[in-house]
């Protein structure tokens, strides 16, 4: 009972797999329609390159969905099992992980490298305010070594005032623009977050459509099954119907045959009694004939009657010839 039940189950297994296979087919050659169209698309567009990156990278999606199928579809002929599949699931999983990962690393290593960009430049700025600090005091020092010249002192407290003011305005300048490039990194922060969710949420949703439609191919694959076992039930029935209808036919005809032998056999018979007679009338006929005209039995009359007689009979016998 247990081998039996066995079989059984595997030869559910075994159409189930020929059946999934037949469907991943089909799929197959789909994508690989799809996969012509998007090349031929691709020739053709002359429109912006973010439409040919997203042709690109749908052709590329296709072809590498064709791939996965053609791996599917040649393990469920073979092995009849589904491994390839939850394989390239994991596959996708874990690089979906090393990407967030990555991705997360590159931005701890993007905003270090712009703190320490940062941070040098803070030290040189820094390093103009000392130096500012001390040419002042080199020029405080020469206005006192120099007072007496007050001309002199003016132009190089000028000088230094328009040094000053020129190198306040570069410092002002330069911490604009370090204001400006950490806000521009901070956008591309956000948006890279933006981004890594958008790509999270993809995933996730595209796991869950690939999920759906595991479980429809299951259902699928169940209702054609039961639809196969009555169709095999009931040609198994069809065949046992008429099966028993020709054992009948040729029962019948055997018993017909055997009538038809016996009749032919009761024929034959018949005529061959019919013949016997007739050949026996026939020699008997003969015979008398035979024993008439020669006189030697009693069938005919005596010599001397005969001859009284003949005149009478011989107009007659005349005739009869």
């Amino acid at each position: 009972m247990d081998t039996r039940v066995r079989e059984e189950t595997t030869e559910r297994t075994k159409v189930t797999s020929l059946t999934l296979a037949a469907v991943l087919r089909e799929c197959s050659d789909q994508l690989d329609i799809l996969g012509y169209a998007l090349i031929v698309q691709i020739n053709r567009e002359e429109g912006s390159a973010q439409e040919m990156a997203r042709l690109t990278k749908l052709k590329r999606d296709c072809q590498f969905i064709s791939q996965h199928i053609s791996e599917l579809y040649s393990e469920l002929e073979e092995e009849h099992t589904f491994t390839s599949l939850q394989k390239v699931v994991e596959k996708e999983e874990q690089k979906a992980m090393q990407r967030g990962d990555t991705w997360q690393k590159e931005r701890e290593e993007k905003l270090k490298n712009k703190d320490r960009e940062i941070t040098q430049k803070s030290g040189k700025l820094e390093d103009m305010k000392q130096l500012l600090k001390d040419l002042r005091q080199e020029v405080t020092a020469k206005a006192s070594e120099v007072a007496h010249k007050k001309e002199y002192a003016a132009l190089i407290a000028k000088a230094n005032e328009l040094r000053l003011q020129e190198r306040q305005v570069e410092s002002s300048e330069t911490e604009k623009k370090l204001e400006e490039h950490l806000e521009v990194l901070q956008k591309q922060i956000q948006q890279e977050m933006l981004n890594h969710e958008a790509s999270v949420t993809f995933l996730q949703h595209r796991n869950k459509e690939l999920q759906q439609q595991l479980s429809q191919w299951h259902e699928r694959s169940g209702q054609m099954l039961k639809e196969k076992e009555q169709k095999l039930n009931k040609v198994q029935c069809d065949r046992t119907i008429n099966a028993d209808r020709l054992m009948e036919k040729r029962r019948l005809f055997t018993e017909m045959e055997q009538v038809v032998l016996e009749d032919r056999e009761k024929m034959k018979k018949l005529q061959q009694q019919q013949e016997e007679v007739r050949a026996a009338t026939k020699l008997q006929a003969w015979w008398r004939g035979c024993m008439v005209r020669h006189g030697l039995s009693g069938f005919g009359k005596p010599e001397e009657v005969k001859k009284g007689k003949k005149k009478k009979t011989g107009g007659k016998g005349k005739k009869k010839k």
